[in-house]
């Protein structure tokens, strides 16, 4: 378990445990490469969007091997959560301009699957090894 308190700088430290879980878990480039991706904007959407940044709050990185064969990975913030069912859909044509929106959308591309837990305070993805 990792946990990072709600400063954008901490971001970084992401890179140094999806090394970690490459070398442990023997992952391809390309699982390295969506592990990456998916759980640095995870951790971002919980400092900026669910922690508002506010320095006294933490996320937390917990992973797990799951029996099918899977990596868990559950990153949760201390803010209210959100409502995932009512994100627009970012690849819309009238949307493709706009920012914001397209973290989930790559993490959704990216995973094998993903849910939500705890009113949307924590995203759990998974990934087959």
């Amino acid at each position: 378990m990792l946990t990072l308190s709600s400063d954008p700088n901490n971001i970084s430290q992401v890179e140094q445990l999806v090394r970690q879980l490459a070398s442990r878990y023997h992952l391809n480039q390309e699982k390295h490469d969506n592990l990456l991706i998916s759980l640095t904007e995870a951790v971002s959407n919980a400092i900026i969007h669910g922690n508002k940044q506010d320095r006294s709050k933490t996320v937390s990185i917990r992973f797990s091997q799951v029996t099918d064969g899977a990596l868990a990975i559950r990153v949760s913030d201390q803010g209210g959560g959100f409502n995932y069912d009512s994100l627009p859909d970012p690849t819309c044509p009238e949307r493709i301009c706009e920012c914001g929106g397209r973290g989930v959308f790559l993490m959704n591309q990216l995973c094998d699957k993903m849910r939500y837990i705890n009113g949307g305070s924590t995203v759990e993805m998974q990934f087959r090894l």
